[in-house]
């Protein structure tokens, strides 16, 4: 018999970027008891990059979140409400195929030409 995986965290897209972390923590409180929320920095500015990962408590509050939540408004965009994918699902996940690009020649300007 399968057991189905115990999923506590979810991955929030598409958050304005005006979002604290209070907004994001009142919206899920109504799903459930919020453990944590991680909400995405950039490294080098530290601007937020209008994505988060939050933590409930146990895995039907989880479920409850991702099929009530997704689509929801925050502060004045969509947001998109997801299970958070593990470092094993992320490296058995297809590679993205890198298309070459295709150079273009550079082109030689008229002028006068040489006389032999």
């Amino acid at each position: 018999m399968k057991t189905r995986a115990k999923i506590k965290d979810i991955f929030v897209s598409d958050i304005s970027f005006e979002a604290t972390e209070e907004d994001i923590h009142k919206l899920f409180s109504v799903c459930g008891t919020v453990r944590s929320i991680n909400m995405v920095t950039d490294s080098r500015s530290g601007q937020f990059k209008g994505v988060a990962f939050v933590c409930m408590s146990n895995a039907a509050e989880t479920r409850e979140a991702i099929n009530m939540l997704d689509g929801t408004r925050l502060v004045d965009r969509c947001i998109s409400v997801s299970a958070a994918k593990t470092k094993e699902e992320m490296k058995t996940e297809a590679p993205v195929e890198i298309v070459e690009k295709r150079t273009r020649r550079r082109r030689v300007p008229k002028g006068r030409k040489k006389v032999r």
